[in-house]
């Protein structure tokens, strides 16, 4: 009997910017080779099963490694049919740019020269931005993490990466589980745009299907169940946020000139696996996947070990999540899917999938995840999300936490959050060393991020908030709407009031409820307890002035104290 159709099809979102193909960039020097600290695995020269995954690390990592002469390179790989098939839990192998550029667990090849290097931002001319160097650029960036599986991945994805060749297309799947995204989904978008960058194209995929059972990696025990008529409000809210992300990177991070921005697509899974009857999945794709291979996920096994236990809708999330992959080959000829770095078992099993039903070689790249300062997974679980939606992070909070990021994070988070060149971002790091005090590589992670997730507009808010708040900037506050003071000041209480003749600070401190009556709410004033508009007024007496009391827009800021604010709204001025 078939399932019950969570949602009607949805309309297939496509942005398609037209433009010229880029030009070709200068091959990247880099190298793929094991990595024995990882699980214990792993020895250099030793043949890689195709199953291995590859840990992609950073050039610094191989800065002072000689370079020495290698072998011929392995014979070309038989056909899919005559191969061993790919083990699915094998050791992490190590990739580290800047070295020679070998075959993952064959000998390697003689290397080719290393990189010159990296002169300063201004002295260093401006990098190409071809399709070739997608993956030495990323890896370098700590952007891509690791890539499965090793051995195909090392024979294929440089040439399909090539310039000149068809574009490639990459996905990411989003649960709706809350009606927003939050910094923890942003680099696996920043992972999609920069695919988008090199020409390729891109789908998110909204998975208003799988949010209904809820992904099981990473969680000590299920997740509250969804309603489906709540999982569709949270998809809108995704498939919005998504296209405002995609929208202000191609009209602001984009220059006209810049060569061929790849398509990008916007998806929900609800669409077919919405109507996909349950005895065709498990004879198809159910008949596909291994018992043993899904058991053996370190998810899956935690969760079996807990008092909980783990459910049936649990356990099949993979199934479902690996039938996207399917589904988007076969309808979009995806072969690449991207993911945070707790989502490797499900892209094994999306690739033991489409490997087995279709016999053509997919990829799998992983993103780190981002956590907080006691090590905690940013997200709505832990309860620490910084929202990607307004009405739930608005913009001055989203760019104050990115300007109170320490300083042996942020420059980090300027490779992995922005699209600045490394030059550019090595040039900021050094004005910060000489003048720390400005936190300038702050301030500029701050700005990029915010404008890319709320547009211009978002930032110049974000600035006058910032101002108005930290600066009692009074041209700041007359220049902020309702909304912006809603915004930065959430719990405070507001009150309307009309402006009377002779109307006194103590009046308006007690209309608002402010201060208490009597004699101790007069000397709250006197003390120097009470500022309007961030000027401190000790005279209980003084007259209401508009321009300096009253504000342009009708608005005035009373502070109580340090951290106690009113917002009064002034009506028939």
């Amino acid at each position: 009997m078939p399932y019950s159709k969570l949602t009607a099809r949805l309309p297939t979102q496509v942005f398609e910017p037209e433009g010229r193909h880029p030009p070709a960039s200068p091959q990247a020097c880099s190298t793929l080779a094991p990595d024995s600290s990882r699980r214990g695995h792993g020895t250099h020269g030793a043949p890689t099963p195709p199953g291995r995954r590859v840990r992609l690390r950073g050039r610094a990592e191989a800065r002072g490694a000689a370079p020495r002469q290698h072998g011929p390179g392995p014979p070309a790989a038989p056909p899919r049919s005559q191969r061993p098939p790919a083990k699915m839990a094998a050791p992490t192998l190590g990739r580290r740019c800047g070295r020679a550029a070998g075959l993952w667990g064959g000998p390697r090849r003689a290397p080719p020269p290393l990189l010159p290097p990296r002169r300063r931002a201004h002295e260093q001319p401006r990098r190409a931005r071809g399709a070739g160097g997608l993956l030495a650029a990323q890896c370098e960036r700590g952007l891509f993490q690791e890539v499965f599986p090793a051995q195909s991945a090392e024979e294929q994805l440089p040439g399909l990466l090539e310039p000149g060749r068809p574009p490639l297309t990459a996905y990411c799947g989003f649960d709706p589980t809350a009606d927003s995204l939050h910094v923890g989904h942003l680099l696996a978008v920043m992972a999609l745009l920069h695919f988008q960058r090199a020409g390729h194209n891109v789908i998110a995929v909204v998975g208003g299907a799988t949010a209904r059972l809820g992904d099981p990696s990473g969680r000590e025990r299920a997740r509250e169940p969804l309603s489906a008529e709540r999982v569709r409000a949270h998809a809108r809210g995704l498939r919005a946020g998504l296209g405002r992300l995609f929208e202000n990177h191609r009209e602001l991070f984009w220059a006209a000139g810049g060569g061929r921005l790849g398509q990008a697509a916007l998806l929900d899974n609800a669409s077919w696996l919405g109507r996909q009857p349950l005895l065709d999945f498990l004879g198809g794709a159910g008949g596909r996947l291994r018992m043993g291979t899904l058991l053996s996920r370190q998810s899956c096994q935690a969760r079996l070990r807990s008092p909980e236990g783990m459910s049936l809708a649990e356990f099949l999330y993979p199934a479902l999540q690996a039938y996207d992959f399917l589904h988007l080959h076969q309808h979009h000829g995806c072969r690449l899917q991207l993911g945070g770095a707790d989502q490797m078992g499900n892209i094994m099993s999306g690739y033991e999938l489409v490997t087995k039903m279709t016999g053509t070689d997919v990829f799998g790249i992983t993103v780190p995840l981002i956590t907080s300062t006691t090590g905690d997974k940013l997200g709505k679980t832990a309860g620490n999300a910084v929202w990607l939606n307004r009405d739930k992070t608005s913009p001055f909070e989203l760019y104050q936490f990115f300007v109170r990021q320490q300083d042996n994070i942020v420059e980090k988070y300027l490779k992995l959050f922005t699209f600045l060149p490394l030059e550019e971002i090595d040039h900021i790091m050094e004005m910060h060393a000489k003048e720390p005090e400005k936190w300038g590589p702050q301030k500029r992670l701050a700005a990029e991020v915010t404008k890319l997730v709320h547009g211009r507009e978002g930032l110049e808010s974000a600035k006058r908030c910032t101002k108005a708040l930290y600066y009692s900037s009074v041209e700041a506050l007359e220049a902020m709407s309702d909304q912006e003071l809603q915004e930065l000041f959430r719990q405070a209480p507001s009150a309307e009031l009309m402006l009377e003749p002779g109307m006194n600070v103590l009046d308006l401190c007690r209309k608002a409820n402010a201060i208490p009556d009597g004699p101790s709410g007069y000397q709250k004033i006197t003390d120097g307890g009470v500022s309007i508009n961030g000027i401190r007024v000790t005279n209980p007496e003084t007259v209401l002035i508009l321009g300096q009391h009253i504000l342009k827009n009708g608005v005035s800021l009373l502070r109580i104290g340090k951290k106690n604010y009113y917002i009064i709204k002034w009506l028939q001025l």
